[in-house]
């Protein structure tokens, strides 16, 4: 590639780094399980993936787990590809509104959107998904990108202006269609901006009844603390997988040294934990996997050693891939909700099933040691997204 052709592509991915940002990025990163990727293996991921002898008629949440002391189906519904798919297609609303039922309908009370995804339109399809039931469910969803209120344009950066926040979320309302968030994130930390000052924005929405909970993504461990002490934080929400396993370090002892709860975005690897990514995968235009190093032609082939491996559990546990991923996920911590996205309802299915998976201690253990003894090749993310992730607030 030549300099001038780099330059650009460079260019391109600062321009649409806030719509790649998460628990996620890219209009469908929060743990989505649609296949949006052409495969060369097509028929070994249909017979093989998903769902291969899995029946889903009578599958439900198992369970209910607390972040914080906000109480929360075990296993959530991140809908942020329900606007746009990782390949660009735009699905079919009303199927859309009919998972997000469906997924209420079989125990799913706790549903993850974002001001960024689409924009706007997520929330607008869940708000309406939800609207029969609306005082059931717990709505999450996040403000922090510089997004015009009227038009959904992105603009360049971050915004968590105070002022801008309480425009931000009188407009979630009404997208909605309610009059209450029960968790509001900071989609990303605004290095503008004291986190105390984005606190007490936070505060006065809870005095007005307008918010009840809220959290952090992606942000730097001094911020949240200074969050946390400032206000307490309910939750945080960062990408956590078996395929990327860095909030081990220091962020989940963190949130477990604060009582805060952990929701992990992409629990299912951005679909490659399924199966449905392997190394004759070729990936759409605009599809931010593409560029993503952990799938490079060098680095994948050495990766899908964590397919294997789930492979080895799904058939000792009588589970699914998905249902493995996530079982993994939930055996670290009682306070870790993962939120599988998709916009199939037999993979909506299959996901919630995770809550029945049992791993005993000692299965637990044997999992994860050799999850770990996999080291994962390559960057989660291109450098234009990432340099968005663990910034520190500045001093007030």
């Amino acid at each position: 590639m030549d300099n001038s052709s780099a330059d650009h592509r460079r260019r391109q991915l600062l321009k649409g780094a806030a719509g790649f940002a998460a628990a996620p990025l890219v209009a469908g990163l929060a743990g989505c399980s649609t296949l949006a990727a052409t495969t060369g293996s097509e028929g070994a991921a249909a017979g093989s993936g998903r769902n291969a002898g899995l029946s889903t008629d009578n599958t439900s949440v198992h369970g209910r787990r607390r972040l914080g002391n906000l109480e929360v189906s075990s296993v959530g519904l991140g809908v942020q590809n329900m606007s746009r798919t990782y390949q660009t297609t735009i699905p079919h609303r009303p199927e859309m509104i009919n998972i997000i039922r469906t997924a209420f309908d079989r125990g799913v009370t706790f549903f993850d959107a974002a001001e960024a995804y689409g924009p706007h339109e997520v929330e607008r399809i869940l708000g309406e998904a939800v609207q029969p039931f609306r005082d059931k469910v717990v709505i999450a969803t996040k403000f922090g990108w510089n997004i015009d209120q009227e038009t959904g344009q992105r603009r360049p950066g971050l915004n968590s202006q105070p002022a801008h926040i309480r425009i931000v979320v009188d407009n979630m309302l009404r997208r909605l269609r309610t009059d209450y968030i029960d968790l509001l994130y900071q989609h990303r930390v605004d290095p503008k901006v004291p986190i105390e000052d984005v606190a007490a924005a936070i505060k006065e929405l809870m005095d007005q009844g307008k918010v009840r909970h809220w959290g952090l993504s992606e942000m730097g461990l001094k911020t949240l603390r200074r969050a946390h002490a400032a206000l307490p934080v309910t939750a945080v929400q960062n990408e956590y997988s078996m395929l990327w396993r860095g909030p081990e370090r220091e962020v989940i002892p963190t949130c477990e040294e604060l009582g805060i709860g952990f929701v992990p975005w992409s629990p299912l690897g951005v679909q490659f934990l399924t199966g449905a990514i392997d190394e004759s995968t070729r990936f759409a235009e605009g599809d931010i996997r593409k560029v993503e190093s952990r799938f490079s032609t060098e680095n994948i082939k050495h990766n899908l050693a964590l397919v294997r491996l789930i492979d080895q559990w799904a058939e000792r546990k009588e589970a699914t891939r998905a249902q493995i991923a996530l079982a993994w996920l939930m055996a670290r911590k009682p306070w870790i909700v993962p939120i599988p996205g998709t916009t199939q309802m037999s993979h909506m299915l299959d996901d919630i099933g995770a809550a029945h998976v049992t791993l005993s201690a000692a299965e637990a253990r044997e999992l994860d040691a050799a999850v770990h003894a996999i080291e994962v090749r390559g960057e989660r993310l291109p450098e234009a997204v990432l340099q968005f992730s663990g910034v520190e607030a500045p001093p007030v």
